[in-house]
């Protein structure tokens, strides 16, 4: 098995006044050539944006893009004419494919919004661009694995790539196996809150571990935790 824990505190930071952002991959300005990518997963960003502020219309092209809000409102606009916000709950999917245009901002002017951006290489380049919110709500169950994109339509979101986004949402003293999708995937765990044992790492709050060349693990909760899990081709 090959592992690879990224501490919380090991992440790019940087501060922008209105955007407090953590970069468990190299982003922007933190460049860091042995934490580039885990095999197809590119970019997980831990963002924090100020009430009234936000991202402004900016490009993406090839590229599966993921917003799961944490906490607030996250507004969201595009250039194919979409426009909704979206709360913890919710998750929004947009295949950048052959381009598009994409703002997000926090539609709140007392509190921040909390969220992680993830992004996601694509099986195949320049499929035409489309954005879908999702409500994740129904899919949610306590103390077991929860499914919500995957590529065979089985899940509430799909993206073009071989992968799956499994949450958790679990009690203190829960172990659970997880089984990777396919023999040439990995999983990447993010630890949203709490703290868990994958076999024998211990990933605390905001840590990341990534596992590849193994078919399952065992995952058991040391405090309540929520956890995400990544599952993705390495080739």
């Amino acid at each position: 098995m090959k592992v690879v824990i990224d501490k919380a505190e090991s992440r790019g930071y940087a501060d922008h006044n209105w955007l407090k952002t953590y970069h468990t991959f190299s982003f922007a300005n933190y460049d860091n050539p042995e934490r580039i990518h885990f095999g197809a997963l590119r970019v997980l960003n831990d963002d924090t944006v100020a009430p009234g502020f936000g991202f402004d219309m900016h490009p993406h092209k090839n590229m599966e893009v993921i917003s799961i809000p944490l906490k607030g409102s996250l507004r969201h606009g595009d250039s194919i004419q979409s426009s909704e916000v979206i709360t913890p709950g919710d998750i929004q999917v947009m295949s950048a494919g052959s381009g598009i245009y994409h703002s997000e901002y926090n539609d709140s002017e007392e509190e921040t919004v909390e969220f992680l951006q993830i992004w996601v290489f694509p099986r195949r380049e320049n499929t035409e661009p489309r954005y879908h919110s999702f409500d994740i709500r129904p899919a949610i169950k306590q103390n077991d694995w929860s499914l919500i994109i995957s590529p065979e339509g089985d899940a509430p979101a799909s993206i073009f790539q071989d992968a799956w986004f499994t949450l958790g949402k679990l009690e203190e003293g829960i172990t659970l196996p997880y089984t990777i999708k396919k023999e040439v995937n990995g999983v990447y765990i993010f630890v949203i809150e709490g703290e868990i044992m994958v076999n024998d790492f211990t990933l605390h709050r905001r840590d990341g571990g990534g596992f590849s060349d193994t078919g399952q693990l065992y995952i058991t909760t040391r405090k309540e935790s929520y956890i995400l899990l990544i599952d993705v081709p390495m080739e």
